[in-house]
């Protein structure tokens, strides 16, 4: 089960950065948390599958997408392959797209919003880099909680 964001906060907020309200939660699991692996990208969401094809036991996949709302960076297929190879989340600092498809998938997807347009598959980005958005650092190896109160980073796993 996953901790609660707010008695998290209550218990270790010192410890923790408290990510801006600004995303939706778009999949079928609306409470998530685990080991953050990360990826920056701009409108190519090549680099993104690739991570998502490896084991994602206990991780969330946290993608720098810019803030971009032009084109979706995971639709339905990216969030099946994702779930069946146990990642515990993905947070999209961009958009998602096949939103009835993620929202039926076992996995928790928060994004900035939805939009149709596919994303290019050049491979441009990066992995494993701290990413800064929503008034927190995403480093990779510390952990992200997430649930309908919120999201909170902490540097280890806190329960």
């Amino acid at each position: 089960m996953t901790p609660k964001t707010a008695d998290l906060y209550d218990q270790h907020g010192d410890r923790l950065q408290v990510v801006d309200p600004i995303f939706r939660s778009y999949g079928g699991k609306h409470a998530f948390a685990g080991r953050i692996a990360t990826v920056k990208v701009h409108e190519d969401n090549k680099l993104v599958r690739a991570e998502l094809e490896k084991d994602g036991a206990g991780k969330v996949l946290v993608v720098d997408g810019g803030g971009s709302l032009r084109s979706a960076l995971v639709g339905g297929n990216i969030a099946k392959l994702a779930a069946d190879n146990h990642w515990n989340g993905i947070v999209v600092y961009g958009c998602i797209r096949d939103a009835v498809e993620v929202a039926d998938t076992a996995i928790g997807m928060l994004a900035l919003s939805t939009c149709p347009v596919k994303p290019k598959k050049n491979g441009f980005g990066e992995v494993g880099i701290s990413l800064r958005f929503g008034g927190a650092t995403f480093k990779p190896g510390g952990y992200v909680y997430v649930d309908e109160d919120g999201m909170v980073l902490a540097p280890d796993k806190v329960d």
